[in-house]
Formats: structure tokens, sequence, C-alpha cells
């Protein structure tokens, strides 16, 4: 299986890691990009884009990133906080008074940011083809209570994320995410990058290849608990990706449809500040790495550090990302990017064979581990 596109010799390890890795099967379809300082020293994709391995994933494949997504969303945020429009350390209920009740008047914009709100899924009932319809889902979570004290632990907001800070979004631009998003930042960037994709994208986009079940026993977790109540509000389910549903709905926690290439164009805006005509003040993105939250967290049930928007290296989760000035996030599967602003440099994998796990991938550790090698 010939890997096309192109890289620096000095990164020829990582191209040899990605080749074989397509050629043993383990990965289906993917792609690989490093940004570095504006220039591309990386692009490369290869592989299938369906499970019958009959379409070559292309230079121009888009693929549901899952929470990958959620660093859209942040940066769609720390824009509007660049502009004035939101305070990070302000009541959501500011922006959006709903939002309020039932306990949560003192939560801040910053506590969904870094997943310590308590609000991190549905109540029941609610279904995946609920989150489709805005209003429905964003009103169901400004009526509910927090599922836990805020602030006092993070508890990954895994589906609700995007609804949570897109309709912060809506409120004080008056534009939903995803279009927000499509005019505000891919547009002015001119990166292949979307929340959602359109029936123009369709014949395009890389079908999802479902990973093995969570390795999570919910016959033995307390109903009550956090961890339960995100993962069954609303049930995830991988297959849906490959919906026209899916692919139309808003959801900046789950379905941004993009490839390396355009989240690494996209994202290096943190890495180095300014790209084309959107900038980021060096104020803003430091408030990134203003540590919200250190331990285990109440729904992955693993260590993690979240500053704003953005995980912050654990050593003790995902040991391949140096516990350096580096922010980061992926998604289901194994799909991840990573921003060093120290060296102006973005580094994105995506893939449709999703691996098991939620956060990183085997797959995922052998391309950075190759990257920051090569990188120095």
């Amino acid at each position: 299986m010939t890997v096309n596109g192109h890289n620096d010799a000095r990164f020829d390890a990582l191209r040899d890691t990605f080749a074989a890795t397509i050629d043993s099967g383990e990965e289906l379809g993917a792609a690989l990009a490093i940004d570095v300082d504006g220039e591309t020293v990386v692009d490369l994709w290869g592989g299938h884009r369906d499970a019958a391995r009959t379409l070559p994933w292309e230079s121009d494949t888009i693929v549901n990133v899952w929470s990958t997504t959620k660093e859209i969303t942040a940066l769609a945020i720390l824009l509007c906080v660049d502009r004035g429009l939101v305070d990070l350390d302000a009541p959501v209920a500011r922006y959006w008074p709903e939002f309020a009740a039932n306990g949560k008047q003192d939560i801040t914009v910053a506590q969904l940011m870094s997943h310590t709100s308590g609000v991190s899924g549905w109540d029941q009932p609610f279904a995946v083809e609920d989150m489709y319809d805005w209003d429905l889902s964003t009103s169901r979570l400004a009526a509910q209570a927090p599922w836990w004290e805020p602030g006092t632990a993070s508890g990954y907001h895994a589906q609700n994320q995007g609804h949570l800070l897109g309709e912060v979004i809506r409120r004080v631009t008056g534009k939903h995410l995803k279009a927000f998003v499509a005019e505000e930042i891919s547009g002015p960037l001119g990166t292949d990058l979307q929340i959602g994709a359109g029936p123009d994208d369709d014949a395009r986009i890389a079908e999802i290849i479902p990973p093995p079940p969570l390795p999570i026993d919910f016959e033995s977790l307390d109903p009550a608990s956090p961890m339960m109540k995100t993962f069954t509000g609303p049930a995830a389910t991988a297959e849906a990706a490959n919906t026209v549903a899916w692919r139309r709905a808003d959801m900046g926690a789950l379905n941004g449809h993009t490839n390396a290439r355009g989240l690494v164009g996209t994202l290096s805006l943190i890495s180095r500040g300014s790209v084309g005509p959107l900038t980021l003040s060096s104020a803003t993105i430091d408030r990134i790495f203003d540590e919200q939250y250190r331990g285990v967290d109440l729904v992955l049930a693993v260590p993690l550090r979240w500053g704003i928007g953005f995980g912050l290296p654990e050593p003790q989760t995902l040991p391949y990302i140096p516990d350096e000035r580096i922010c980061f996030w992926g998604g289901w599967g194994g799909s991840l990017t990573v921003m060093i602003p120290e060296k102006k440099t973005t580094i994105s994998y995506v893939m449709n064979k999703m691996a098991p796990g939620i956060i990183g991938s085997d797959r995922a550790a052998a391309y950075l581990s190759a990257a920051f090698e090569a990188l120095g």
C-alpha cells in the first residue's frame, strides 16, 4: 500500500511507521499532518475510506473526528474571548439566562471548557437522535441540575460540550456553532473543516469502522454515578456517524468532519498565534494553560489534567505526550491534534478504523512518538 503525500526527510521514520501500520491492516485509512511555523512538513494519507477496501483514502477525504471536534469548539470560544464577547470567568447564565435553573447560576464558561461544570450529559430519557434537535437538546441542558458540585472535579462532557458552548456562542454572536465555524474560522483560513457535513461532501467522507465495546462493566456501575449517567445520556453508538442525520447535525463535541491537514491548518492558530487573517492574543492562548483540575476524571476514570478547553500533559494517562507546555485533545477511536506553542508546531492524526478506548490509541502513540523524536 502506497502512502501518499509528502514529508520532510527528518520525518521518514514517521512515514515508515504509518505505511507499516496501514500495510498490516491495523490501520484502514488515515491521515497525518504536521505544521511548523506555517510550513507543512508532513502531509500524508493512505489506506481506504471504506470497510470493503474499494475506495482509496484521497487527498481530500474527510472523516468524522469525534471529540477532536471539541478542539474546534474551544477555539471558537477563545476567538469570542479575544473579541470581548465572552468572559471565561463569567457565569454561563450571563449569556444564557435559562441556564441558571436548578442550581447552575454560578457555573462559569471556564467550567464548561474544563469539564468541571457538573453537566456532563443529558438526564434520561434522551436518545442520540435528540442531540440533532438544537432547541430541544439545549433547553434540556438548561433545565437540569448538575450531577456533582461544579468546580470540584472533572467529569468528561463527552457528547454535550458542543451544545453547551455552542449555545453560548449563539447567544453572543447570533450564529449557530456550525455557521460560526464556517464563517469565522474555516472560511477565513481556507481550511477543509466543518461541524457536520453537507450533501456535497457525502461522497468523500470515510466510513467509520466502530471499535470494540468500551471496557466498562455498566451493570456494576452505580446508576447515579456521573460515569453511568454520561455514557447512557444518551448511549453512544459509533454506527450513527455513518448516517446522513448525524452528518447534518450541529454537534460541536462529536461531529466535526475534516482531515489532518484541515486540523493543523486551523488549530495552528493556537500554536502560532496568527494564521492568515486570524489572530489569537498571547493572553488568550496563555489561559489555555491555566490548570483547572488535575485528578481522576469522574467519567473517564483515568487521571486527566484540564486547562481551558484542552487537555494538558498527564504522563500517567498519555505518556507519549511530553510533559511540557503542550495542549491537545483527541477523539473516540484515536484521533488527536496536539499544539506546541513553544515550537509553533501542530500535529494531527485522523483515521476511520476506531481503536479500543476513548483517549488516544497504540497507533496514535506510535505516530506521536515518531513525530516528537523527529522534532527533537
